[in-house]
């Protein structure tokens, strides 16, 4: 953290713009357009570790906790983070195109039915005992919560690649 970056909810003003980027007035009363919210653990505490970084990277803010927040505040980061954190969950595995790599996944997700291609079992890391973040073409990933809700088919289909 930088050694003028906020370290408390009261430090600072968060607002959108009618262009939809953040602005971000400190304690000093310096405004900072482009404000771009980065989750530093965001599929194992996503309500905790914020960084708001200014337009040129740097930390201005760092927030231990989203839940600290005034409601408008939380509201309008959770709205920007939620556009930065598409991470579709996979519901079912519906195909692959071989077992070995790469491969084409059919699946479906918590937000439709997609395809994408695994270019390695490297690809796919196990967060805990019973997730997966899965890395897909094109910087997208793919989060299974819980191996253990999947059918029996989809289990099956990713033991081949575990």
């Amino acid at each position: 953290m930088t050694a003028h970056a906020a370290r408390h909810p009261a430090d600072f003003e968060l607002v959108r713009l009618t262009s939809g980027g953040l602005t971000l007035t400190d304690a000093q009363g310096r405004q900072h357009v482009g404000v771009v919210p980065v989750r530093a653990f965001p599929i194992a505490a996503p309500d905790e570790g914020v960084s708001l970084l200014g337009a040129d990277g740097h930390e201005l803010v760092w927030l231990d906790r989203l839940d600290t927040l005034p409601p408008t505040q939380r509201s309008l980061l959770e709205e920007e983070l939620a556009l930065r954190d598409f991470v579709p969950e996979i519901t079912a595995l519906k195909s692959v195109s071989s077992f070995g790599t790469p491969s084409t996944w059919r699946v479906d997700t918590d937000r439709g039915e997609t395809s994408f291609v695994l270019k390695g079992e490297e690809d796919i890391r196990r967060l805990g005992r019973q997730a997966l973040l899965i890395a897909a073409g094109h910087g997208v990933h793919f989060s299974v919560k819980d191996l253990g809700a999947l059918d029996r088919a989809s289990r099956r289909l990713l033991e081949r690649f575990l």
